[in-house]
């Protein structure tokens, strides 16, 4: 049995309720008051843009394509007969264990197409010794061997970072002073 459902528990925002199951959670967060868990979720994945747990942020960055590529994933989860119903985006990765839990070929096939952007977060947690880096390790090893182009896209991607959107912001822009 693959580990999605408490990869998805142990990936999201810490809460009272990931600490009623103490007994099972990794050694580092056992014990640890809430509060420095919750401290330390938000500086690993909302202040360190290269560890963003929303994955179609680090092919697509903040462009159109973005939109369109988080449309796709909502009618996946669709036609998988799983439709989103929650406020998170489809892309966020505790959002995709889940998929991956209840339609396994499905949800399984999709982390492998997102495989480049969990090898950046995987390496970026790994560069900022984030106890985190575990989790993505046992994630990625829960899935089929990653291929040399997916490892390539992977250090390309690290090397540029995400994408910017360059067309149509020019109506936008602040008007400078003379």
């Amino acid at each position: 049995m693959k580990p999605w459902l408490g990869l998805s528990a142990l990936l999201q925002y810490p809460d009272e309720e990931l600490l009623a199951v103490a007994d099972e959670l990794p050694a580092w967060m056992r014990g640890t008051p809430l509060r420095e868990l919750q401290a330390a979720y938000v500086q690993t994945f909302d202040f360190d843009r290269r560890a963003s747990l929303h994955l179609t942020y680090h092919t697509h960055g903040d462009r159109r394509q973005r939109g369109l590529e988080l449309v796709r994933l909502k009618r996946r989860y669709a036609e998988a007969g799983l439709p989103l119903t929650g406020g998170e985006l489809p892309d966020y990765l505790p959002v995709l264990l889940e998929f991956a839990a209840l339609a396994p070929a499905e949800g399984e096939a999709l982390l492998n197409e997102l495989r480049v952007p969990l090898e950046l977060v995987r390496a970026r947690l790994h560069a900022t010794e984030s106890p985190y880096a575990d989790l993505l390790d046992a994630l990625v090893g829960a899935l089929p061997k990653r291929t040399r182009a997916q490892a390539a896209a992977a250090r390309r991607l690290a090397e540029e970072g995400p994408p910017a959107e360059l067309v149509g912001l020019e109506p936008f822009a602040a008007e400078v002073p003379a």
